[in-house]
């Protein structure tokens, strides 16, 4: 039609189209409300499928045929999975998304060694996968959900509160303490699925980078030397060690220079600064003229 100027009923008989499908402009299905009270409901109902979250979503207005329906709660990745073997945590069924800023998620796992006398110890490491520092690594004979909780505890009061923690389905990961103290404080608790490490990879690396400079390289004859050798360990990675997916900066530089910038970007500008700057701007812009060369002879 462009670059032979024939009529549209003409290109279309020669490209073989139809001429409805031609003229077809996609319309957006308007689901977005949809979509959120979806994924609402499956967060608050875990065990529900399509069927009874749509029966759910009819009741508060919001009509879907269950063919839509159905496509949507594929697409969101909301199907509930099938329990085998011993009672698991699921956690929410929402997709992990990465976190963009500090403090919004935070990563926890055990990694386990021994003492010279052959006595079996667990750390507990918590790691903040924004900026990659390590929140905790507490080494223990025993860890409880009572004693994950207090740790937990503890890191919130010198931090603040994250919007969710991403952990494994152990077990005290999903004692009852556990879920009591996520329901108190309001905090999302993520499980990944079993036997898929590669879901909880920020901890999981950190573990290796644990295992391989510091549990590898020392040995332990009591409790208090193993606690003391990891919070040395701890501190060189947070304020020395270059990490590189951080651009080679320690995590706890990172750390600084995000809060730094976002501190910039959230600060308004003074008037005088604004003056100045119009100003400046002005000044700048200015060009007077050129004085004509002169010929001296």
């Amino acid at each position: 039609m462009k670059d032979h100027d024939v009529s549209e009923r003409r290109a279309c008989s020669l490209a073989g189209l139809d001429r409805s499908t031609f003229q077809y402009e996609k319309k957006t299905g308007g689901d977005e409300a949809l979509r959120e009270r979806l994924r609402a409901l499956a967060g608050e109902r875990r065990r529900f499928g399509y069927r009874r979250l749509g029966i759910l979503l009819t009741r508060e207005d919001h009509h879907a045929n269950h063919k839509k329906l159905y496509r949507i709660y594929r697409e969101e990745k909301l199907a509930v999975r099938r329990r085998k073997g011993r009672k698991r945590a699921l956690g929410t069924r929402r997709p992990m998304t990465m976190p963009s800023g500090p403090n919004e998620r935070w990563s926890l796992d055990f990694v386990s060694d021994s003492l010279t006398g052959g006595r079996r110890f667990r750390i507990l490491c918590v790691v903040d996968d924004f900026t990659r520092e390590a929140l905790a690594v507490v080494a223990d004979f025993s860890i409880s959900g009572h004693r994950l909780a207090r740790e937990l505890d503890a890191i919130i009061a010198r931090r603040g509160k994250p919007k969710t923690i991403v952990s494994d389905n152990g077990t005290e990961m999903t004692s009852h303490a556990i879920f009591k103290w996520a329901q108190e404080q309001h905090i999302e608790w993520h499980y990944i699925a079993p036997g898929k490490p590669t879901q909880n990879a920020f901890v999981e690396s950190f573990n290796g980078r644990l295992r391989d400079e510091c549990l590898n390289e020392e040995l332990f004859s009591s409790l208090t030397e193993a606690r003391a050798a990891l919070k040395a360990w701890a501190i060189a990675y947070n304020q020395q060690r270059p990490h590189t997916s951080l651009g080679g900066l320690a995590p706890a530089v990172f750390a600084r220079n995000h809060q730094q910038q976002s501190a910039k970007r959230s600060r308004p500008a003074s008037p005088e600064l604004r003056k100045g700057s119009t100003q400046r701007a002005l000044t700048t812009n200015h060009k007077p003229e050129r004085k004509a060369n002169r010929l001296y002879l």
